[in-house]
């Protein structure tokens, strides 16, 4: 039987952060660790219970993603075994085994990076008001949950804890991290997603639209 983690505890770490999933640790000045607890959260709720064996499962399917899609973009996983991390952090293998991701740091870019292959969700509202999605001006008589022509770099804001992202124009997002950093994100987004749409549409799913999270280490 799977033993329900609801909250990670290990003393001999440094916490970071609870998010409404994972649990964060610094391990040293290059790197941190991802826990992934069993934690249920919607609409930024935490609720009380738990569903046992979650975490495990979210964490395999992070790695499946990031081993499939490293061909595109580098990522920040160092590993997911825990015999392969630190000692401060294996005397904890009972609660960490098969939950935790060893990661780089990296700094993180303020743009969460939504890419789009059907309208749906914020975006169908916004085109039903205005004919666009992000500013971006689409094609008249689109209905909900069509299949765009291309995938569509929609960017938002990454927003604090407890407050909501922010749509905005791929010319703002722009101004905000950079001209150059800008093109590098929706290129490498668009790719990302497209492999793993066409992956998935392979075995009877669709990934209607996704959303990355970039960083930049010291070597840019």
């Amino acid at each position: 039987m799977i033993q329900e983690l609801f909250e990670s505890n290990c003393p001999e770490l440094k916490l970071v952060a609870r998010g409404k999933v994972r649990d964060l640790y610094e391990i040293d000045e290059n790197s941190l660790l991802f826990v992934a607890t069993d934690r249920i959260s919607a609409y930024d709720v935490i609720m009380n219970s738990a569903v046992a064996g979650k975490g495990k499962i979210l964490t395999q399917i992070s790695v499946f993603w990031f081993d499939f899609l490293k061909d595109i973009v580098p990522n920040h996983l160092i590993t997911a075994n825990i015999d392969e991390m630190p000692e401060v952090v294996q005397q904890y293998r009972d609660q960490l085994s098969g939950r935790s991701l060893l990661v780089k740091k990296v700094s993180v870019l303020p743009i969460e990076a939504i890419v789009r292959g059907y309208i749906t969700g914020s975006g169908w509202k916004e085109y039903q008001a205005k004919g666009t999605v992000c500013g971006i001006e689409l094609a008249a008589g689109l209905r909900e949950s069509q299949k765009l022509p291309a995938p569509l770099f929609t960017p938002s804001t990454k927003a604090e804890y407890g407050d909501h992202d922010e749509n905005i124009h791929p010319d703002r997002c722009a101004e905000i991290i950079g001209a150059q950093r800008a093109a590098e994100m929706a290129q490498s987004a668009v790719a990302l997603y497209a492999k793993a749409a066409e992956y998935a549409a392979g075995r009877g799913i669709i990934i209607a639209d996704t959303k990355f999270e970039f960083g930049v280490d010291a070597q840019g």
